[in-house]
C-alpha cells in the first residue's frame, strides 16, 4: 500500500473527503517527524513507538573490490510494534 491507497482507504472508512484526509495524513507524519528530529519518543498506543537511535562508525567492505572503507555514524529511526499490533498480524 502506497500513501495514495492509505488516503483513499482512511477517506472511505471515516467518510471524510480524500484531501481533508491526505492533510491529516500529511499531518501525522509531520508531526511524528517533527518530534523524532528532536530526539523525542512519539508512542501510539495499541499500535507502536517510534524513536531514535544511534549507529557507531563502522570499517566496511566494497562489494565489488573488497576494499576497506569506513561508514561513519548515522543517526537512525526505529519502530517498535505494540503488543496489540503485533497480536493483530499474527492472527491474520
Amino acid at each position: 500500500m502506497n500513501k495514495q491507497e492509505l488516503v483513499d482507504a482512511v477517506a472511505a472508512k471515516t467518510g471524510d473527503s480524500k484531501v481533508a484526509t491526505g492533510e491529516m495524513i500529511d499531518a501525522v507524519i509531520e508531526a511524528i517527524t517533527g518530534e523524532l528530529t528532536k530526539g523525542k519518543t512519539v508512542q501510539l498506543i495499541g499500535f507502536g513507538s517510534f524513536s531514535t537511535g544511534a549507529r557507531a562508525a563502522r570499517v566496511g567492505r566494497n562489494p565489488a573490490t573488497g576494499a576497506e572503507i569506513q561508514i561513519p555514524a548515522a543517526k537512525t529511526v526505529k519502530f517498535t510494534a505494540g503488543k496489540a499490533f503485533k497480536d493483530a498480524v499474527k492472527g491474520a
